[in-house]
């Protein structure tokens, strides 16, 4: 049996809900990044951006696990001398709570190459439960 593989102007692209509110970082992270790459839909392909659009809502009341919410810090480098810049997860929530949630799904769709940034630009993460996506009538998942 062949597999089936779509054209580019096949392939469906719906819009997904996911309320952020109360869940895991890492868990809801791990099925947005299915969503956003296909991987649960049966016309996946591994070279191909087949996922549907992802809009996150709530993210300023994800939750973490343990002692990450004291003890997590995002690292950046300017690659100048003392450039360092360590934030704390602390800190992230009370000023980017977006970033934390973006951050932790980029990192699990591995957006370094150009597949990959294609299909990180699928997702909108909003710190409310407001966004401006009622017009493309997103279907609500539950995790």
């Amino acid at each position: 049996m062949k597999t089936k593989i779509l054209k580019e102007k096949e392939i469906v692209r719906g819009w997904r809900l996911v309320d952020a509110k109360d869940k895991t970082l890492g868990r809801l992270s791990t099925r947005v990044a299915t969503i956003l790459s296909g991987k649960d839909k049966p016309t996946f392909s591994p070279h191909q951006d087949g996922g549907d659009f992802v809009i996150v809502i709530n993210s300023e009341k994800i939750k973490v696990t343990g002692r990450k919410a004291e003890a997590k810090t995002y690292f950046a480098h300017s690659f100048y001398p003392g450039g360092v810049k360590i934030k704390t997860y602390k800190y992230l929530m009370e000023n980017k709570p977006t970033f934390v949630v973006r951050h932790a799904i980029r990192g699990m769709i591995k957006a370094t190459g150009p597949l990959g940034r294609r299909i990180y630009k699928k997702l909108f993460v909003y710190a409310g439960p407001d966004h401006p996506h009622a017009a493309q009538k997103p279907e609500t998942v539950t995790l």
